[in-house]
C-alpha cells in the first residue's frame, strides 16, 4: 500500500477505499469540535480505543503481549497514550516512550492514569538496542494527519529504527509487529511513502469520518505488508478450565446442554445458538455448515431451512445427522448425534419434520448419543459420552468417559 492517502476524496471501486486530503482531514476534526460538539478529550479517547481494539483483535495478549508505545507531542501521541492505557486493561504489558510531552492538562492528565497504574515511562536512551528482544507490538503514534516537514530529535532516529528494523522488502527473522495511527509515521500526508524508505507497519488504525453512516466515528483496520508465515503445526492453545467430572454433571443430557448453553449466553459469547449441521446423502459424502438453532426440549434440537437445499435433500436420502456446537471463549465443544444404533432401529426416527410453509420449514434432531468436551491442559482433555440404553425396561442415559 504505497499511496494510502491521495489530493481529492475518491471511492476505489476494486478496494472501496475512501482517499482524504491533509486538509480535509483537518477539517473533519474541525466539523467534529464544532457543530457536532465533540472535545478533544472524546476524539482522542475514541480514536485510542479503536487502536486498542483493533490490535486485540489480531494480536492476541496471549501472543503478543508486551507492548511498546512511541508517542509524539501532539493529538497523534494522545490517541497512543489512551492506546496504551485501554491495552493495560486488555491484559498486555506496557511501556511508553513519550519523550516531548505536551504541557496540556489533557495530555498530563493521562501521563497520570498511566503512572498511576505503574506502566513504565522509557526515555529514549532506555530503550532497548533490539526492539524485538523485548517487545512483541510497537504502536508507532509519533505523527498523525496534521503533520508536515521533516520529523526532529529523536523522532528522526526513532522513527529510523522502526524503518530498519522492519522493512518488508527486507525483513529480518523477527515477530516484532508495528503498528502505526492515522498514518506511519514520516510519509508524507498526501504522497505516502515517497522515497520507498518509510516505516513498513504491519497494521495501520485509522479513525476517519464514516460518510455513510449516521454515527460521526468510524474503525478502519487494514494489514500492511506481507502476511506473516505461521507454522500452521505449531498452533495450539494450552486450555485451562475446571475440571468435567461425572458425579458433578447432570444426569440428563439434556440438563446438561441447557447448563453449558446458559453458560455461554451468560459469558456473551456471539452467537450461542450456532451449530455445525453434518449430513451425508445416499452417495455417503458427508456436507457440514453452520446453522442455528431454534429450540432445545426433551424432543430435540430444532433449526429451521429450506427444504429445497442441499441439506434438506441430504437429510431426505439419509436422515442420519450430527451437530457441533462450540464456545471457544468456555473452552467447550458437545456434539449430539442421531444415529442408528441397530437393525431394530426403525426408519431412523431420529429426524422429524415440523409442519411449515411449503419451502420453508423445520428439522428435529433427536439425538442418542452425546458427546462433552472440555479442553483441558496437555491436551488431557475431559471427553464425557452420553448413549441412551434401556435398563429394567427403561430408557435411560449412560455416563462414560472416554478421555483423558
Amino acid at each position: 500500500m504505497t499511496r494510502p492517502f491521495c489530493s481529492s476524496t475518491k471511492s476505489m471501486e476494486s478496494t472501496m477505499i475512501s482517499y482524504l486530503s491533509q486538509r480535509q482531514a483537518a477539517e473533519i476534526d474541525e466539523e467534529l469540535m464544532g457543530p457536532l460538539g465533540f472535545s478533544v478529550d472524546q476524539l482522542m479517547e475514541l480514536a485510542g480505543l479503536s487502536v486498542a481494539t483493533a490490535i486485540f483483535e489480531v494480536y492476541k495478549p496471549s501472543t503478543h503481549s508486551h507492548v511498546l508505545a512511541i508517542c509524539g507531542p501532539g493529538n497523534n501521541g494522545g490517541d497512543g497514550l489512551v492506546a496504551a492505557r485501554h491495552l493495560y486493561h486488555f491484559g498486555y504489558k506496557l511501556a511508553v516512550c513519550y519523550p516531548k510531552r505536551t504541557p496540556k492538562p489533557l495530555y498530563s492528565g493521562l501521563v497520570t492514569q498511566l503512572e498511576s497504574l505503574h506502566i513504565p515511562f522509557l526515555s529514549v536512551d532506555d530503550l532497548p538496542s533490539d526492539f524485538s528482544n523485548d517487545f512483541d507490538i510497537v504502536i508507532d503514534a509519533m505523527f498523525g494527519f496534521s503533520f508536515h516537514g521533516t520529523p526532529r530529535p529523536p523522532f528522526d532516529v526513532l522513527i529510523q529504527r522502526l524503518v530498519v528494523l522492519h522493512n518488508h522488502d527486507h525483513a529480518p527473522e523477527n515477530t516484532l509487529v508495528i503498528v502505526s495511527v492515522d498514518i506511519p509515521s514520516g510519509w508524507h500526508v498526501e504522497g505516502g511513502d515517497i522515497s520507498g524508505d518509510g516505516i513498513k507497519p504491519d497494521m495501520l488504525v485509522c479513525s476517519v469520518w464514516a460518510f455513510s453512516s449516521s454515527l460521526p466515528w468510524n474503525s478502519i483496520c487494514v494489514r500492511i505488508g506481507k502476511p506473516p508465515q505461521v507454522d500452521i503445526s505449531a498452533l495450539r492453545e494450552n486450555y485451562v478450565s475446571p475440571a468435567l467430572l461425572e458425579e458433578q454433571v447432570q444426569a440428563d443430557p439434556f440438563d446438561q446442554f441447557r447448563k453449558w448453553f446458559d453458560d455461554a449466553v451468560a459469558a456473551g459469547l456471539r452467537e450461542p445458538n450456532a451449530m455445525a449441521l453434518s449430513t451425508t446423502g445416499k452417495d455417503g459424502k458427508p456436507s457440514s455448515r453452520m446453522v442455528l438453532l431454534k429450540g432445545i426440549h426433551k424432543d430435540g434440537f430444532v433449526w429451521y431451512t429450506n427444504y429445497e437445499s442441499k441439506k434438506a435433500s441430504q437429510l431426505s436420502e439419509n436422515p442420519r445427522a450430527s451437530l457441533l456446537f462450540y464456545w471457544n471463549d468456555l473452552n467447550r465443544q458437545t456434539w449430539p448425534w442421531a444415529v442408528c444404533l441397530s437393525d431394530a432401529c426403525p426408519g431412523f426416527r431420529s429426524i422429524s419434520l415440523i409442519p411449515k410453509p411449503k419451502y420453508w420449514g423445520g428439522y428435529r434432531l433427536k439425538p442418542e448419543l452425546f458427546e462433552f468436551w472440555q479442553g483441558q491442559t496437555s491436551r488431557l482433555h475431559d471427553r464425557l459420552h452420553y448413549t441412551e440404553v434401556e435398563i429394567n425396561g427403561r430408557q435411560t442415559w449412560r455416563i462414560d468417559r472416554l478421555a483423558p
